[in-house]
This record gives structure tokens, C-alpha cells and sequence, in this order.
């Protein structure tokens, strides 16, 4: 993928959960949901594992850009769009 020419090479699970986001932009997506979508099974509530994806999705995706297009709602989950 790339984002203004520099190109972005994401893993596999965080081209889907991106994917998700941008086919989905502007709703939010609790942590369940992106389990349930990207990995299809029941949410386990007592790990991480989405937050550690949506966190190295940023250092890709908006680390270096502006403006940030992936946001958390705090209480609720992710959710991408341009506005800050």
C-alpha cells in the first residue's frame, strides 16, 4: 500500500483490519467486532491482541502522515477518518 508516494508494507492481519476501517469509514468498531471480522472467532475481553495490531498499524500508517486517519473513541473502540 502507500500513503502520499511512500510506500507501506503492512502484515496480512493489518491489511484486513485497514481494510475493514477504510470499507467502514467513519464507524466506530469495538475491539470485538475487529475479532470477530478479522479473525472470526469470539473475543477473548482479557488480551490485547487488537491494540497491539491497531497500534503498529499506526507506526505504518500515520506515524510519519497528517492527518491521522486511524482513532480511538475512548470506550468504544476504532475507527478511521480524516478528521482529527
Amino acid at each position: 500500500m502507500r500513503r502520499k508516494n511512500k510506500e507501506i508494507k503492512l502484515t496480512s492481519k493489518e491489511y484486513a483490519i485497514l481494510e475493514l476501517l477504510m470499507n467502514n469509514q467513519g464507524k466506530v468498531f469495538e475491539r470485538v467486532e475487529i475479532a470477530e471480522k478479522i479473525w472470526g472467532f469470539s473475543f477473548n475481553t482479557g488480551t490485547n491482541v487488537i491494540d497491539v495490531h491497531i497500534n503498529s498499524l499506526r507506526n505504518k500508517v500515520d506515524k510519519d502522515f497528517h492527518p491521522k486517519l486511524i482513532h480511538t473513541i475512548v470506550g468504544f473502540g476504532y475507527v478511521l477518518s480524516e478528521q482529527e
